[in-house]
């Protein structure tokens, strides 16, 4: 059965992992050996006995967790540099007990300040999970000088600068091609800016997630492309009314492409039947796209008997913002059935604002700024909240684009972990909204038709990047090649 992980902020992990070790029988200082071990075999694994690496360990637990690593790279026979960014005069605890283990074991503090192009991979322990401002002083400049030297990093726990529960950078963040953390994950490793720092995530429980884990409630959710599996299989006898009717509408004249985008989407992800209202200049390429699709001018004779007949509609790709758009939004507002609101669907919302625990709204950041009267800078501080508002003002589900997109139901968040960069170009919304409303025509419930849809859209666009390459990735590319996510989930 499949089971998305859970996230956690911060805070939860801090109190959480003291019960979990008293539960598990351990103390506190065999989790710091234990964190220290983890990144040490992944050192190993991905990068194997190099001959240099650099340590850089902060004041806290986090630069008690490098100091341990730093030993058993010595014990290895590696050598080693640790450079102490918080005077070790200044460590208590656990944190003083690695440190004086490692001196204890031969091992000495490196003060020259030399080149980090020395060095072949750098551990980055210097801030931990506790991070609120921006960083300062001689972090924030060993930080830039991580970067400019151009090694790999391993970062533990989070990297440095990174905030943990909304995946904002506060200042100058660590750019990491591995990051471990530990006994849960934390939410701001999964969304926004994170997806930039992190680099591959890896967890460890440190032998006490299961203790963590029972005492614990998730704060949201990490999918992954398994989600598809609670998809289930067609029924033999299905035939086209039975597999639902959709309705898109959209493609004011010049934006066409929009409209006609989102309709092939909506025949791919397996709808019976896929309408589409537009304007009549998009017909005719519509029917040479799509001759599936049935195409028809936004006239009101075709606007009553398609609203009727449908069993889900989708609003706005192409739009525009005319009276006619103004009043076709007017129209499917009213109607009580399943329903996507996207692109200029959500800017005709933003105007005139309602609340519809029967609708799908699928923001980008700017879209999603717009709604709440925010900046987009503000949107993307953190993105949790911000989905939470949208959804509490807006109701239904919201679907908050992005790096690492979230979806929240009012009640849980579950945030998308497919995606690539080479999705940020025209038209990709598009396709998402002819997924959903495709779902949502096929009957599935609105909070798993949003999830699933939005992992449909990212795995097909991760599938076609395996493939392909991130340059040059379009939606006509993603949407030809939804079937085959579908063909794997079943």
């Amino acid at each position: 059965m499949y089971q998305p992980t859970p996230l956690y902020r911060a805070e939860q992990v801090k109190h959480g992992e003291v019960l979990a070790a008293r539960e598990a029988g351990l103390e506190m200082y065999q989790l710091m050996l234990s964190a220290g071990q983890a990144v040490f075999d992944l050192l190993l694994q991905e990068y194997g006995e190099k001959h240099k690496i650099l340590v850089l360990c902060g004041g806290g637990n986090n630069g008690g967790d490098g100091y341990v690593v730093a030993k058993l790279a010595m014990q290895k026979g590696i050598t080693v540099g640790v450079r102490a960014l918080k005077s070790p005069d200044s460590l208590q605890g656990d944190a003083l007990r690695a440190y004086q283990d490692y001196l204890d074991a031969g091992g000495t503090l490196d003060a020259s300040g030399a080149d980090m192009h020395d060095y072949e991979v750098i551990i980055d322990a210097m801030q931990g999970t506790g991070l609120t401002g921006g960083v300062r002083g001689d972090i924030a400049d060993a930080i830039v000088r991580v970067n400019q030297a151009n090694r790999p990093v391993i970062a533990v726990d989070v990297p440095s600068g990174l905030c943990s529960d909304t995946g904002a950078v506060l200042g100058d963040c660590v750019e990491a091609q591995h990051t471990v953390t530990f006994i849960g994950v934390k939410r701001g490793l999964v969304t926004g800016q994170a997806r930039l720092y992190v680099g591959e995530l890896h967890f460890s429980g440190l032998g006490v997630e299961q203790e963590f884990a029972t005492g614990n409630q998730p704060d949201c959710f990490w999918d992954n492309p398994r989600l598809l599996s609670l998809l289930k299989p067609r029924n033999p006898c299905s035939h086209k009314g039975s597999l639902g009717k959709a309705l898109l509408i959209g493609g004011d004249y010049g934006m066409g492409g929009a409209a006609l985008i989102a309709s092939r989407a909506c025949l791919k992800a397996g709808a019976g039947l896929t309408a589409c209202l537009t304007d009549e200049r998009n017909i005719h390429a519509g029917l040479v796209a799509s001759p599936e699709v049935m195409y028809a001018p936004w006239e009101e004779q075709f606007i009553e008997s398609r609203l009727l007949w449908c069993r889900a509609i989708a609003l706005g790709p192409g739009l525009g913002e005319s009276e006619l758009a103004r009043e076709l939004f007017k129209r499917v507002s009213a109607v009580s059935k399943p329903k996507v609101l996207d692109a200029d669907g959500l800017s005709l919302l933003a105007t005139q604002p309602n609340h519809d625990d029967n609708r799908i709204i699928t923001p980008h950041p700017g879209e999603a700024a717009k709604l709440l009267g925010s900046s987009i800078s503000q949107v993307e501080s953190d993105r949790y909240q911000a989905v939470k508002e949208l959804q509490t003002r807006y109701g239904g589900v919201v679907v908050l684009k992005g790096a690492g997109t979230i979806v929240c139901d009012g009640s849980q968040s579950y945030v998308c972990g497919a995606g690539n960069a080479g999705m940020a170009t025209g038209g990709m919304g598009d396709a998402l909204t002819g997924v959903l409303v495709a779902l949502l025509a096929q009957g599935i419930e609105i909070n798993l038709a949003a999830r699933i849809g939005v992992m449909v859209h990212s795995h097909a666009a991760d599938l076609n990047v395996s493939k392909f390459g991130t340059v040059g990735l379009s939606a006509s590319d993603v949407v030809n090649t939804v079937r085959k996510v579908f063909m794997l989930s079943v």
